[in-house]
């Protein structure tokens, strides 16, 4: 504080010769230090706010997702003259009938093959024992049943990361039919104004920043739509490699299998190895160890081929985000939240990262005159532009 011209009050003077007495990097160190404090706070508030509400919030990213999927198809419809209601109304029936196609195939397919799959695993079982009860390692039946307990105790404590997480936003099915409406409501109003809705978020900041907001949005919303497609093309293929192994090796239940490896591909590295784990039980119970070696390496195959060629290729081009980000990632993201978690880290991820690039680099300071180019080379112009343009 300025008491008079040209003075400083003795706490200021005090102060500075604080600062003149600490080292550079001790100054530096400790400027850096409060600022990522304050921002691990703030977004460790923002996390437990979003576990809090994850009722609402896991909802809504499945209707962002689903919106980032159909509003490409609905745009493409309403170009070759398609009234708009037509358009979101197809989409969304469109929609409708694969998903609910694909669970009436795999409810169908696995009510068939039950009974004998039932039967089937306990034959394996009893061949198991007979096995081990005949094998160097001399085991008598109680352990061997004391053993396959404890396995399956820890199965079960393994997996609740998993599926914590999922039965924490549909613990009853009062939640699931509420996420359920919520989903489909939601869809269908981004579809109708989504870009009102996104007008309206960026009226909250201040003048000076909507620029950068809309044109980072814009930009994100782009590698995001990007995202859902390709992750649909990868998961496919996965889906196609591993089915179609199975089907060669003649293992029953193809189809519940490729559509499995096809929904958990959505969860990248890992989602296709894990499901494909269930094509390696099967060959395991309805034929042999040799079979269900060769499945095994069917699985690795596949995932290895996504893992070098789709994902370097194909889906670093869409997210442009690192492997071993996308690794952690997917990590994190199962351990905080299980299965939700490990579906949005990495769209969520390569999002962020999208919009914090482009308000970095400042494109959205370019004079009103020029296009803004986001991250696709499609040029950004916003409300206030085309008012300076007219």
């Amino acid at each position: 504080m300025i008491f008079g011209k040209g003075k400083a009050s003795s706490t200021d003077v005090a102060r500075t010769r604080v600062d003149d007495s600490l080292p550079t990097g001790v100054r530096i160190a400790g400027a850096w230090s409060w600022r990522i404090l304050a921002i691990t706070g703030v977004l460790a508030i923002f996390v437990f706010l979003i576990m809090e509400l994850r009722i609402v919030v896991v909802p809504l990213m499945i209707a962002t997702l689903l919106s980032a999927l159909l509003v490409p198809l609905t745009q493409f419809l309403v170009r070759h003259r398609w009234p708009r209601w037509l358009a979101i109304v197809t989409t969304l029936t469109a929609l409708i009938t694969v998903i609910g196609g694909l669970v009436v195939l795999v409810v169908w397919q696995i009510r068939v093959g039950w009974p004998d799959l039932r039967d089937q695993s306990l034959v394996a079982w009893e061949g198991l024992k007979d096995f081990l009860l005949q094998s160097p390692l001399h085991l008598t039946e109680d352990q061997i049943t004391q053993y396959g307990e404890e396995l399956w105790t820890t199965i079960q404590r393994d997996s609740e990361v998993w599926v914590s997480g999922a039965l924490s936003i549909g613990s009853s099915a009062g939640h699931f039919v509420a996420g359920l409406f919520l989903v489909i409501f939601a869809t269908i109003i981004m579809l109708i104004d989504g870009r009102g809705i996104w007008n309206w978020v960026v009226r909250l900041f201040p003048q000076k920043a909507r620029e950068a907001v809309n044109g980072s949005g814009l930009a994100g919303w782009g590698t995001l739509t990007n995202f859902v497609k390709v992750q649909i093309f990868v998961a496919a293929i996965d889906a196609v490699g591993i089915g179609l192994g199975a089907a060669i090796l003649q293992l029953p239940l193809v189809v519940p299998i490729a559509i499995a490896v096809f929904l958990g591909s959505f969860v990248p590295i890992i989602g296709a190895v894990i499901t494909g784990a269930l094509a390696v039980f099967i060959a395991l119970i309805y034929k042999d160890i040799v079979i269900a070696l060769i499945m095994l390496g069917i699985v690795l195959l596949v995932q290895q081929v996504e893992s070098h060629i789709l994902q370097p290729l194909i889906m670093g081009n869409a997210v442009k985000v690192h492997p071993l980000a996308v690794v952690l990632a997917v990590a994190g993201g199962s351990y905080l939240a299980g299965i939700p978690g490990a579906l949005f880290a990495v769209p969520v991820i390569a999002t962020l990262n999208v919009m914090v690039g482009y308000i970095a680099r400042g494109r959205w300071r370019l004079p009103p005159g020029q296009a803004n180019p986001n991250e696709f080379g499609r040029p950004v112009i916003t409300d206030s532009k085309r008012k300076d343009r007219a």
